[in-house]
């Protein structure tokens, strides 16, 4: 089943690609070298750097490795900074805890 890309992720994903031209730019690479360095094809760098969801996230990390900036990923979704997740699990928490009765000394 094919679903449709959500709007606000289709423009994440079209910024993502727009911001790592121009780190790749800063940078001073050019198209060609980037996706030698990354392990891609030219073309794939290309549907990279336009915003294709198709493009794999191996080849995000990669990119982002290339350019320094790996640490990146692990703060994507950083669970101690979950605020709504945190919230929400705090809601389920019990409002009180009783101890277990243990069994009788040997």
């Amino acid at each position: 089943m094919n679903f449709p890309t959500p709007l606000p992720a289709s423009r994440a994903i079209l910024k993502f690609g727009r911001d790592l031209s121009f780190a790749r730019r800063r940078r001073r690479f050019s198209q060609a070298s980037f996706a030698e360095r990354v392990g891609v094809s030219l073309a794939t760098l290309k549907r990279l750097e336009g915003g294709d969801p198709r493009v794999a996230f191996e080849v995000v990390a990669r990119a982002l490795h290339v350019l320094g900036e790996i640490d990146r990923i692990d703060k994507l979704l950083d669970t101690r900074e979950d605020a709504l997740g945190l919230v929400l699990m705090d809601e389920q928490l019990p409002m009180r805890v009783r101890s277990r009765k243990t069994s009788a000394a040997l």
